[in-house]
């Protein structure tokens, strides 16, 4: 008796994790719109990093888009070296996501570079119409002389009231 009692909860809990299973599969099943490389999402921010591996002198790339009130979007990014080096630069994007041509559409950029460091970054604060997705795409640049070692960073598209 006791056997049956055991299997027949058994069954039940195994029958709950497979239920609940599924619900969560069909819940994050929801696929997010990707455009050239960022997915177009509901989120207050987005960082991005970069895709290459460590180099000689370039260490890490970072940059982040987040939300800054009505109308506005802090975008942020940074350049680190495995050592301090004579060039240190990082370029950065805003870009618009355009629905009608599945593309993203420059908004505003700017760059900031340092000498014999081993660490910069960067940061404005960018007014913007709301009704829009936007992210940043940063370049990264890194070097004791030209050419210099070079990547870049991208965010997902974030929804700008």
């Amino acid at each position: 008796m006791d056997k049956r009692v055991l299997s027949i909860i058994g069954g039940a809990a195994f029958c709950c994790m497979v239920t609940t299973s599924v619900i969560q599969a069909e819940a994050s099943g929801t696929e997010l719109r990707k455009a050239d490389g960022s997915y177009l999402t509901t989120e207050d921010s987005s960082t991005g990093t970069t895709d290459m591996t460590k180099g000689i002198h370039l260490m890490t790339g970072d940059c982040t888009i987040s939300k800054a009130g009505r109308g506005k979007v802090y975008a942020y990014a940074s350049t680190t070296a495995n050592h301090e080096v004579n060039y240190i630069a990082t370029i950065v994007y805003v870009d618009r996501y355009l629905e009608d041509v599945d593309a993203w559409g420059y908004v505003t950029s700017w760059m900031e570079d340092v000498e014999n460091d081993v660490y910069m970054s960067t940061a404005k604060t960018v007014y913007v119409d709301g009704g829009y997705f936007y992210r940043v795409r940063a370049r990264h640049i890194v070097g004791n002389e030209y050419p210099y070692e070079e990547t870049a960073s991208v965010t997902n598209g974030i929804w700008v009231d």
